[in-house]
């Protein structure tokens, strides 16, 4: 095992970098996508642009701390898209029969599932939300203190896990279910829509979910109420946001749990 994760940062590194060079063969082509991808994503925020030019404060948040909010949650799913998006196809992977070969490989079914296809254009949406933070960032009077500039840095990480995470449990379902990629994406997807809007717009029901079930909330919320000095819902302690990375060790024990779970319970497809 201790063999097999030494080696996993290399492995991991040579299939992306196949799939890196096969996408940079057609530098143009590249580029525009890459481009056409940030413009895509960059519409969630100009609705927030036009529903701010007929408010100023939206959940108790002004636009500025909601930049900051939609960068943080655009950018953890981006980055958790792009090193283990493509981990949401196993399903296809396994009615065609090609999870079979990746068995017999002498490297980790897993690491071929998210290097599956690897899509460099994913880079848009992580490269877009960064320049939302750094506005939004340059646009905030925001007192910093070591805890906070270590937080915000560190929640990237964390929410960029606990997304990773979510793609890895929705990917082990469908050993069981088949055809349940779309149940994985309304809580990937569905939840960067969730998490880039303040949760106190919802029922307190929604964020207890967030918080306690899914917890969507320690992706970017949590912390960035702490950053901002506001308080958290529900009564719990302004400080909760310093628990997003211990969530994150959390997601990643139940998501390795699952992974391995489903690989035991397949039986391949059969002839």
């Amino acid at each position: 095992m201790v063999e097999l994760l030494r080696r996993a940062p290399a492995q991991y590194w040579m299939l992306v970098t196949m799939w890196i060079r096969s996408s940079l063969a057609y530098p143009a082509s590249f580029v525009l996508m890459l481009v056409s991808q940030a413009l895509i994503t960059g519409t969630d925020f100009i609705a927030v642009l036009l529903m701010f030019s007929h408010i100023k404060s939206f959940g108790g948040f002004s636009l500025a701390e909601m930049a900051l909010l939609y960068g943080t949650a655009s950018m953890t799913l981006g980055l958790a898209d792009l090193f283990t998006g493509s981990i949401e196809r196993i399903g296809q992977r396994i009615r065609g029969g090609d999870l079979d070969v990746w068995l017999i490989r002498p490297v980790p079914a897993f690491l071929q599932a998210v290097t599956d296809n690897f899509a460099l254009r994913r880079l848009g949406r992580p490269l877009q939300a960064l320049l939302v933070m750094v506005v939004a960032l340059g646009n905030l009077q925001i007192g910093w203190t070591v805890p906070k500039v270590g937080l915000l840095a560190i929640s990237l990480i964390s929410g960029s896990i606990i997304f990773a995470a979510i793609f890895v449990l929705g990917a082990a379902f469908q050993f069981v279910s088949i055809d349940s990629a779309e149940l994985a994406n309304s809580f990937t997807y569905g939840g960067q829509q969730l998490t880039q809007y303040p949760l106190s717009i919802f029922g307190r029901n929604i964020v207890r979910a967030v918080t306690f079930v899914v917890p969507l909330a320690f992706v970017n919320y949590y912390p960035v109420l702490y950053v901002l000095g506001k308080p958290a819902p529900l009564g719990l302690p302004a400080w909760i946001g310093l628990l997003a990375p211990a969530v994150a060790v959390v997601m990643i024990a139940l998501a390795a749990l699952a992974w391995r779970g489903g690989l035991r319970r397949y039986r391949s497809t059969g002839s």
